[in-house]
């Protein structure tokens, strides 16, 4: 029995499935998780949901901003990106059972044997492990409410930048996707930022990396995320481990097998 976490899939299925057979993946014996961001850019991300929802894959993932972008467009709150490539979606017999099913994944999990924590986008460094999983369960049962259009709605806003036991309503809700799903760097005082989207070596130097932030949950806790493509994959702390190395944009998917930690890779096939 193995364990095996993937990066972004981004749409980028026959990749997927080549690098499941490079492992020999069986899901009767071995788990499969994925860092979310299963949809858009790629050319098939209708076969990366089906294959992940469909029980007799064993796959488990978090949602990443895509993910919920394509909620909102298919809701009909945001437009489509034509680079996306989701049409396919769209016009799917099993367009809601689809739909109904991405709304329902988590934002982290939590893994009860190996004890790794995987999330899309990042940990706010004002969160201890409690309080990651407290609020990841208070988004994701919003999400999973019959009002859930009206909270993805009022997602796509910066605002609040700080944590506060004392955030209510919308505005706490907000700060919690946007750790999740959408942060990557953020200010020296614990703001986040979401306009530099560079590799770290070139970000202005009043940003750091969030993982590079003074959190004990940083040192403590065996981390896994995705959504930076452009650390293609590398990560300066060995408990924390980048696994978007941006498939869809022309380079490579990434696999980590937990137990031993070997890595595996599948370029791009077009």
């Amino acid at each position: 029995m193995a364990t095996y976490i993937v990066g972004d899939l981004h749409g980028c299925f026959n990749e997927f499935q080549l690098l499941l057979e490079k492992v020999n993946y069986d899901p009767k014996q071995d788990e499969l998780f994925l860092t979310g961001d299963l949809v858009a850019r790629g050319e098939d991300s209708l076969a990366c949901l089906r294959f992940v929802k469909d029980p007799a894959n064993n796959a488990k993932t978090v949602l990443g901003n895509h993910d919920l972008h394509l909620l909102a467009t298919l809701l009909g709150i945001k437009r489509v990106k034509p680079n996306d490539k989701v049409d396919p979606i769209f016009q799917a017999e099993d367009r809601l059972e689809l739909q109904n099913w991405l709304r329902n994944q988590p934002l982290a999990i939590y893994h009860p044997t190996h004890k790794f924590l995987l999330v899309h986008a990042g940990i706010s460094p004002e969160w201890d492990l409690a309080t990651t999983l407290n609020c990841a369960k208070e988004a994701e049962t919003l999400l999973q409410s019959s009002q859930y259009a009206n909270y993805i709605a009022q997602m796509y806003e910066n605002n609040p930048q700080r944590w506060s036991d004392e955030l209510q309503g919308i505005e706490r809700w907000r700060y919690i996707i946007n750790v999740f799903t959408r942060m990557r760097f953020c200010h020296t005082d614990k703001r986040l930022d979401f306009e530099c989207k560079l590799p770290i070596e070139e970000a202005p130097k009043e940003l750091v990396a969030w993982f590079e932030l003074d959190n004990p949950l940083y040192k403590e806790q065996e981390i896994i995320f995705g959504h930076w493509a452009s650390l293609m994959g590398k990560c300066p702390y060995p408990n924390i481990y980048a696994l978007d190395t941006g498939c869809a944009w022309g380079s490579h998917l990434t696999m980590l097998c937990w137990e031993d930690k070997q890595i595996f890779t599948q370029k791009r096939l077009k």
